[in-house]
């Protein structure tokens, strides 16, 4: 089986393949629409990334770097696994707002990584969200605490591509179904998110603040079945709907809320959703 679910092939492939990757906050009735750019995000050997924060954050805590699960250096996690704390050393560029090149982020560990329920990574960094903002000029992005409403405009920033896509948040898969994995509550795009391989971990910007509400992981790319790079749409009632080359992200306030002081996990903190294996 090929897995290519948006960014984990060579750049050679990546090139050839459209699969992406893989309570609300009230937008105005007519919202003013930030301008996007590259602040803030970087390029992985496979994928997108952003430097990311929660509302809480302290300057002087280690830097996160949030991706897809299926991202992950050591390939994508069978459904029922979630990875935490688990040592790396993996690199990261980290863009200027034009998409030029600052410099070079490092882990030192997988915070948080799964494919079950959601499909998110958070990457801790060696530096500090002071030490970047101070070398780089470079502030992180801000992860949303409460699930946003449908109708907005977001972006899709990929770092990989230094390309950003402009569309609307179309609502909510209940279930969205690739292969053997399963998310729930998944944003879905308007059709001007055509979002390709490489774009995989890109953030999804709400256009109204600038903040972060997901991450960019998949689109239906030939109108196949619930199958790898062809995932389908499950309601409540278990009915499937297959949306060709529809792409979709991933929410991501139910990881930030478990986002403890000096950048540690606490599955126990209130709002906490993100599965723990």
């Amino acid at each position: 089986m090929q897995r290519r679910i948006l960014g984990v092939l060579s750049a050679a492939l990546l090139a050839l393949t459209t699969l992406t990757a893989m309570a609300s906050v009230s937008y105005a009735a007519t919202p003013r629409v930030k301008a996007a750019d590259f602040s803030g995000i970087v390029a992985l050997s496979n994928c997108s990334g952003s430097v990311v924060r929660t509302p809480n954050s302290a300057d002087s805590d280690p830097a996160m770097v949030l991706t897809n699960g299926h991202c992950l250096e050591t390939g994508m996690p069978p459904a029922g696994q979630v990875i935490t704390n688990r040592a790396s050393s993996r690199t990261f560029t980290l863009l200027n707002s034009s998409g030029g090149n600052l410099g070079t982020l490092r882990a030192t560990s997988v915070l948080y990584g799964t494919m079950t329920d959601t499909d998110a990574a958070l990457y801790k960094l060696s530096s500090t969200y002071a030490q970047i903002q101070q070398q780089y000029n470079t502030r992180a992005l801000e992860m949303v605490l409460q699930r946003p409403a449908s109708g907005g405009t977001l972006h899709v920033v990929s770092g990989y591509w230094k390309r950003i896509y402009t569309c609307q948040l179309n609502g909510f898969a209940y279930r969205v179904r690739e292969a053997e994995w399963t998310w729930k509550d998944s944003l879905r795009y308007t059709s001007q998110c055509n979002v390709i391989g490489g774009t995989s971990g890109s953030p999804a910007i709400d256009g109204a603040s600038g903040k972060v509400i997901g991450v960019n992981n998949t689109i239906n790319e030939s109108g196949g079945r619930c199958t790898l790079n062809n995932p389908c749409e499950v309601d409540e009632q278990g009915t499937v709907t297959v949306r060709r080359q529809i792409g979709y992200a991933q929410q991501t306030y139910t990881l930030a809320n478990c986002i403890a002081p000096g950048t540690t996990l606490d599955f126990n903190r209130s709002g906490c959703t993100a599965p723990r294996g």
